[in-house]
């Protein structure tokens, strides 16, 4: 059940104190104790960090992950407003669609204990996933770690399609051509470049969308022991998309780009397969035939966003991309010619 919120004051350096936190975690779990074990990592940029406690006495959990948000007060780019705004969003999404993640089949995601927003920053305190058996972490990751996890995105667009992104990103995915304009900036491939609304007017376009995890890579997936099933963490990029985005994004990220060819459409071909059973089950109204022709077709555009994303934010480090490059002059090709 979701406690309520707690109020987060800063010590003298903006930034919480062990025993404050304790405090607080104490609150909205129940608990008669709180140890705080170590930081398991900071947050991207700076903006706070990840910790594991230990409750004793009076919760219903034994451990819980607390994600501390602390941004800087002085920054006013487009990349720390963009920040700013998916932890609004991450909250909204454990706020109002985590829940709907545990009904069957399942696509496991953390269980919100509580959310709060205050004073410019944000506290989660989220079921430990490494206690609930998913304490396998990949920093390769094999055929069935693929398979796992485009199960799990197939079940996640299945168990939203349809659903309005309230409080969410209308737009998800954290390289969406209007939250990038740097990037845009940047980007050396002129036809690219002159072409880039176009291929997000085509993706904003989908008849059928659903919502996105929107940052869909093997860092943000947890494993079972046994690779068949997986939970996914980090939703600051949830929103409204076809959901092909995340299978072009988590594909790209997991595939050598040399074996892109032979790989992409055998696990394409996966995802698709898991859909239909999905909706099968969570929309038997769907027209799974129509859905899946739709975000097919969509598939080529959703890798070659993400690929313009790429060349802005690194010039010159992904050029030579033997996969992206040809699959590029197809689809500028093709919208050339429409």
């Amino acid at each position: 059940m979701l406690q309520a919120a707690v109020t987060l004051p800063p010590n003298a350096s903006g930034k919480l104190a062990p025993a404050e936190l304790t405090e607080r975690i104490a609150r909205a779990t129940q608990a008669e104790k709180v140890e705080l074990g170590g930081r398991l990592q900071s947050l991207w940029g700076g903006y706070g960090e990840l910790w594991r406690a230990q409750l004793l006495r009076g919760s219903q959990e034994t451990s819980v992950v607390v994600k501390v948000v602390r941004p800087p007060r002085d920054d006013t780019s487009v990349s720390h407003r963009r920040k700013l705004r998916s932890y609004d969003v991450e909250r909204a999404f454990y706020a109002r669609f985590a829940e709907r993640c545990a009904e069957p089949p399942v696509c496991s995601v953390p269980r919100p204990l509580a959310l709060e927003q205050r004073d410019g920053g944000w506290l989660f305190v989220l079921e430990d996933l490494d206690a609930s058996g998913f304490g396998q972490r990949r920093a390769h990751a094999q055929a069935p770690e693929i398979a796992a996890t485009l199960r799990w995105l197939a079940r996640f667009h299945a168990r939203f399609l349809g659903t309005p992104p309230e409080g969410l990103w209308k737009v998800g995915t954290y390289w969406q051509l209007s939250t990038r304009p740097d990037e845009l900036a940047r980007l050396r491939h002129r036809p690219l470049k002159a072409t880039a609304s176009r291929i997000d007017a085509h993706l904003n376009a989908a008849r059928f969308k659903t919502l996105v995890h929107g940052d869909a890579k093997l860092e943000n997936v947890c494993f079972a022991p046994d690779r068949d099933e997986v939970a996914l963490v980090d939703f600051q990029y949830a929103g409204g998309g076809a959901g092909v985005k995340d299978v072009a994004y988590l594909l790209s990220g997991v595939v050598a780009p040399r074996a892109c060819s032979t790989l992409v459409p055998s696990y394409l071909d996966d995802y698709f397969r898991e859909l239909r059973e999905a909706l099968a089950t969570l929309a038997p109204q769907a027209d799974a035939a129509a859905v899946e022709r739709e975000w097919r077709e969509l598939f080529p555009l959703a890798w070659v966003d993400f690929y313009r994303f790429l060349l802005g934010w690194a010039p010159g480090q992904f050029d030579d991309d033997p996969y992206s490059e040809p699959l590029t002059r197809e689809v500028l090709a093709q919208l050339k010619s429409a």
